[in-house]
């Protein structure tokens, strides 16, 4: 995760038709990097992030690269690099360079000629960079106190100024007298910056209002800007897709590339993700991480599908699609400018759908996990006649068209795997009897005991079967007995379908039971 920009005034953005030509690497192909940080989970916006990288990549013969920046020691945690990688490894989006995962797991190592591709293993090789632009004299030593810039910020505040730093370490001969150096800092130039960015097009930037910025706190410590700049040209980035919260530090990456001599890559800043109200989502909710839907049961197809639309829609009106659809539709070209608002209600459709449209079997193998997780895994109807990989199947089969996650298909067929507990009195429709209730589920009983046991894979023969009752009764008074028996709930697919799944022997056990209640 990349560290936030600061907003700036200095800004003219005029749309341009076309970007600016992008350099290439050594070998001419296009290399793009996402480049997480392991101080929390992996955010949906940063899977976002990596897709639109990842399509881009794959759609032009190229390179995504996967670096880790992990300069913040305090909070990067290995198991939160764990975490980034499988996450990105459940969406599909396999990386070319960078961190691996071994096969029990753990983090294995590196893959690529750029290497290493953890900020935290390159130190020595900013040092030398920082070294370069102290000895050209275009970086600094600052010696200002924490307590000296913030004498500076208020005077500037009480000229009417924007705060920035004034220069003050710039031209010093010599180190103050029982000074310690503070940080390093660039000499920024009083230069004017223009890009071309592929969403937003031509922006220019005034540098002259930016201040001499920070680049390290010591030549073993630098920070994001700086280490971005060095970490981009040695591993040959050609285009740098991220989100707009970054727009306003390209101009001082730019400078810096200028400093060092090094080439620019080509930018594409996407819209920031918005809560429904419009706010900007924040990376530090647990409920926005990638794992939270991972194990709420949406399915990986279904979270590509919707992070994919976040910002960008294919011509055709096409709402819902697989990675392949995207591959050969994806164009960097249609991302939006402004930003994308983040609706549930649509993921959750989105995972529906998907799930409607896997094959059942496919489908039933990626709800295993969560019967197992709901304590159902491998119960099976009293008889034991039944497959236990047949059964979850027409239990998936029942629930997907209802559901909107593997854990709601989980939960609700609950029922179908252990006979449910209930009060007797919920048996009986409206205000009929026990008398009638129990009634209506003898005759249901007989109508279906004189089924073939295969007859109870299809819906139509299980209802033929009790019309006679339902004619004679009411369709009510014979099927809420019925529903109740099966499930032991007031709301639930009709009974035919639940024997459907259940089969004839579970069935009619359930049905005595409910009968003897009534006795």
């Amino acid at each position: 995760m990349e560290a936030p920009a600061s907003s700036s005034s200095s800004v003219h953005i005029q749309i341009a038709p076309e970007p600016d030509p992008a350099p290439s690497s050594s070998n001419g192909r296009v290399r793009v990097r996402i480049a997480p940080s392991p101080t929390g989970p992996l955010h949906i916006g940063t899977a976002r992030t990596a897709l639109f990288n990842w399509l881009f990549a794959r759609q032009h013969g190229g390179m995504f690269v996967l670096r880790v920046e992990d300069t913040d020691k305090a909070r990067s945690k290995k198991e939160y690099e764990k975490a980034l990688l499988e996450g990105l490894s459940w969406l599909g989006l396999d990386w070319d360079e960078g961190p691996t995962l071994a096969r029990d797991g753990t983090l294995g190592p590196d893959k690529g000629p750029y290497g290493p591709y953890r900020q935290s293993e390159r130190t020595a090789i900013y040092r030398t960079y920082l070294e370069h632009l102290l000895t050209k004299g275009e970086a600094y030593y600052c010696y200002c106190t924490k307590e000296d810039l913030e004498a500076q910020r208020q005077a500037m505040l009480d000229a009417g100024l924007a705060p920035r730093y004034n220069g003050h370490c710039r031209t010093l001969m010599a180190p103050p007298p029982g000074r310690e150096p503070q940080v390093i800092r660039f000499k920024v130039p009083h230069d004017t910056v223009t890009f071309t960015d592929m969403i937003h097009g031509k922006a220019t930037f005034d540098a002259a209002l930016f201040g001499d910025q920070v680049i390290a706190k010591d030549l073993d410590t630098p920070l994001y800007n700086f280490a971005v700049v060095v970490d981009d040209a040695l591993m040959e980035i050609t285009h740098v897709i991220r989100g707009d919260d970054h727009f306003s530090n390209t101009p001082k990456q730019i400078l810096l590339q200028r400093a060092l001599g090094f080439p620019t890559p080509h930018y594409a800043h996407l819209p920031l993700i918005l809560n429904p109200d419009r706010s900007k989502m924040s990376k530090r909710f647990a409920d926005v991480a990638l794992a939270n839907y991972r194990d709420r049961g949406y399915l990986p197809e279904a979270i590509v599908n919707f992070i994919g639309l976040l910002g960008w829609h294919p011509k055709e009106d096409h709402e819902m699609f697989d990675r392949a659809f995207a591959l050969a539709h994806f164009d960097i070209g249609r991302v939006q400018k402004t930003g994308a608002i983040f609706n549930e209600e649509k993921l959750d459709w989105l995972n529906r759908e998907h799930m409607r449209a896997m094959p059942l079997a496919a489908l039933a193998a990626k709800a295993r996990p969560f019967f197992r997780a709901a304590g159902i895994a491998s119960a099976a109807p009293s008889s034991g006649s039944d497959d236990d990989d047949s059964m979850l199947e027409r239990a998936v089969a029942l629930q997907r068209g209802r559901a909107h996650t593997l854990v709601e298909i989980a939960t609700a067929s609950a029922f179908l795997f252990v006979s449910p507990a209930y009060d007797a009195s919920l048996l009986c429709w409206k205000d009929s009897s026990r008398d009638d209730a129990r009634t209506a589920l003898e005759d249901a009983r007989t109508a279906l005991e004189a089924l073939p046991s295969d007859a109870f894979a299809s819906r139509d023969e299980i209802l033929n079967a009790l019309t006679p009752a339902i004619d004679a009764r009411g369709r009510g008074a014979v099927l809420w007995p019925l529903r109740v028996a099966l499930s032991g709930q007031r709301t639930s697919p009709d009974p035919m379908e639940i024997m459907e799944v259940l089969r004839k022997d579970e069935s009619l056990a359930r049905i005595k039971s409910a009968i003897g209640k009534l006795a």
